[in-house]
């Protein structure tokens, strides 16, 4: 995974936990789900980097 994919993930994440706390503290749903739901968009963009990775170095493991 690159780094600047690393960043932006986190990023990402960071900021759908920052709407969904501002979701439970102003009583919006629909901010809290949102939030959530970028969340859990970041975890699987971050899943998906990493077998991307798991399988460079499998790659890199039979051509070395």
């Amino acid at each position: 995974m690159g780094l600047t994919d690393k960043i932006s993930n986190a990023a990402e994440k960071g900021l759908g936990s920052a709407k969904e706390t501002a979701g439970k503290l102003l009583d919006k749903p629909g901010l809290e789900q949102e939030g959530s739901t970028d969340q859990a968009a970041a975890s699987a963009k971050q899943a998906v980097e990493k077998v991307k990775d798991a399988g460079k170095d499998i790659k890199n493991g039979f051509t070395n």
